[in-house]
């Protein structure tokens, strides 16, 4: 994990600066808006999403200073769908990373506003001139990150979770509800990388194969945390999927069976990155952070 960590930092310390920077100064008439804008993305998170964008750039040495905007881009749909994801009408949230969620810091309608807002500026940052991608990657990184943000993608998988509580879901559904609610931003963040670095074929679907691993990896560890998780910790209500008898891998096959299915996507993530050799010992390094973290 040595390696890992200060990897890690200094891309948090980029991506946190970056964004500070593109996130409009709460100032003028909509002061209140800007300032829950920066309330919901400045200052915490582990910054997942954007720090897998950067280090999938890397394998195709890409500039961080190309990729970071990329990771910017997606950690704003994130943070987006978290502000919404605590409302009263989805998840009801009072916290999140350890403090007040949005909606509770501010109002109902300013989370509202504070998500559509996030959404809108992270296409505008991958299509401002002031990007240094060219054109065609530009547009494939907006369409790719429109479709994992939609229908399609986290908000489809959204609509399926809010369905679940009303139903039995099987192994195969939720494996599908988590592909597309957790699992498609976590694979497109991989898969800009591979954009921005003009991969290969074979190397974009490895990256890919890669993240789908990582993405229900990350969703069942979070299953786990809800179970067994210290909010002091996890920053996030302790609890509330499993009472709520959210459908989750960890309800279905037990926390033993849900231990054993990370065992099996860690093996499948690793035989995914040979391709890329030695190069990818910082990916590999991340899906074991991801699965022994504590939050």
């Amino acid at each position: 994990m040595t390696s890992l960590e200060p990897a890690m930092a200094a891309v948090v310390a980029a991506v946190e600066g970056e964004l500070d920077r593109l996130l409009p100064a709460a100032a003028g008439q909509q002061a209140r808006l800007h300032e829950a804008m920066r309330y919901a993305v400045l200052g915490g998170g582990k910054r997942l999403r954007p720090f897998l964008t950067v280090a999938a750039a890397r394998l195709f040495e890409v500039p961080d200073a190309a990729s970071l905007r990329a990771a910017c881009a997606v950690e704003l749909i994130h943070a987006y769908s978290l502000a919404h994801d605590d409302l009263p009408a989805m998840d009801d949230a009072a916290l999140r990373r350890g403090r007040p969620a949005c909606h509770r810091a501010f109002d109902e309608a300013t989370a509202i506003l504070v998500g559509d807002a996030l959404q809108a500026l992270a296409f505008e940052l991958l299509a401002r001139d002031d990007y240094g991608a060219d054109a065609a990657q530009r547009c494939a990184l907006t369409l790719g990150l429109a479709r994992a943000a939609g229908a399609g993608g986290m908000c489809g998988g959204q609509m399926i979770d809010l369905e679940a509580e009303r139903r039995t879901l099987t192994l195969e559904q939720i494996g599908e509800l988590q592909r597309l609610k957790t699992g498609a931003l976590i694979r497109f963040a991989a898969e800009a990388g591979a954009v921005l670095g003009r991969a290969e074929p074979e190397q974009r679907a490895a990256l890919c194969g890669y993240a789908d691993c990582l993405g229900l990896a990350f969703q069942i560890k979070d299953d786990l945390l809800d179970l067994e998780g210290d909010t002091a910790l996890t920053g996030k209500d302790g609890g509330r999927d499993h009472a709520a008898g959210k459908a989750t891998f960890v309800r279905l096959l037990g926390e033993a069976g849900a231990r054993r299915m990370l065992a099996e996507l860690r093996d499948q993530a690793s035989a995914r990155l040979d391709i890329f050799q030695e190069r990818a010992t910082v990916l590999g390094c991340l899906f074991e952070f991801v699965t022994d973290r504590r939050s």
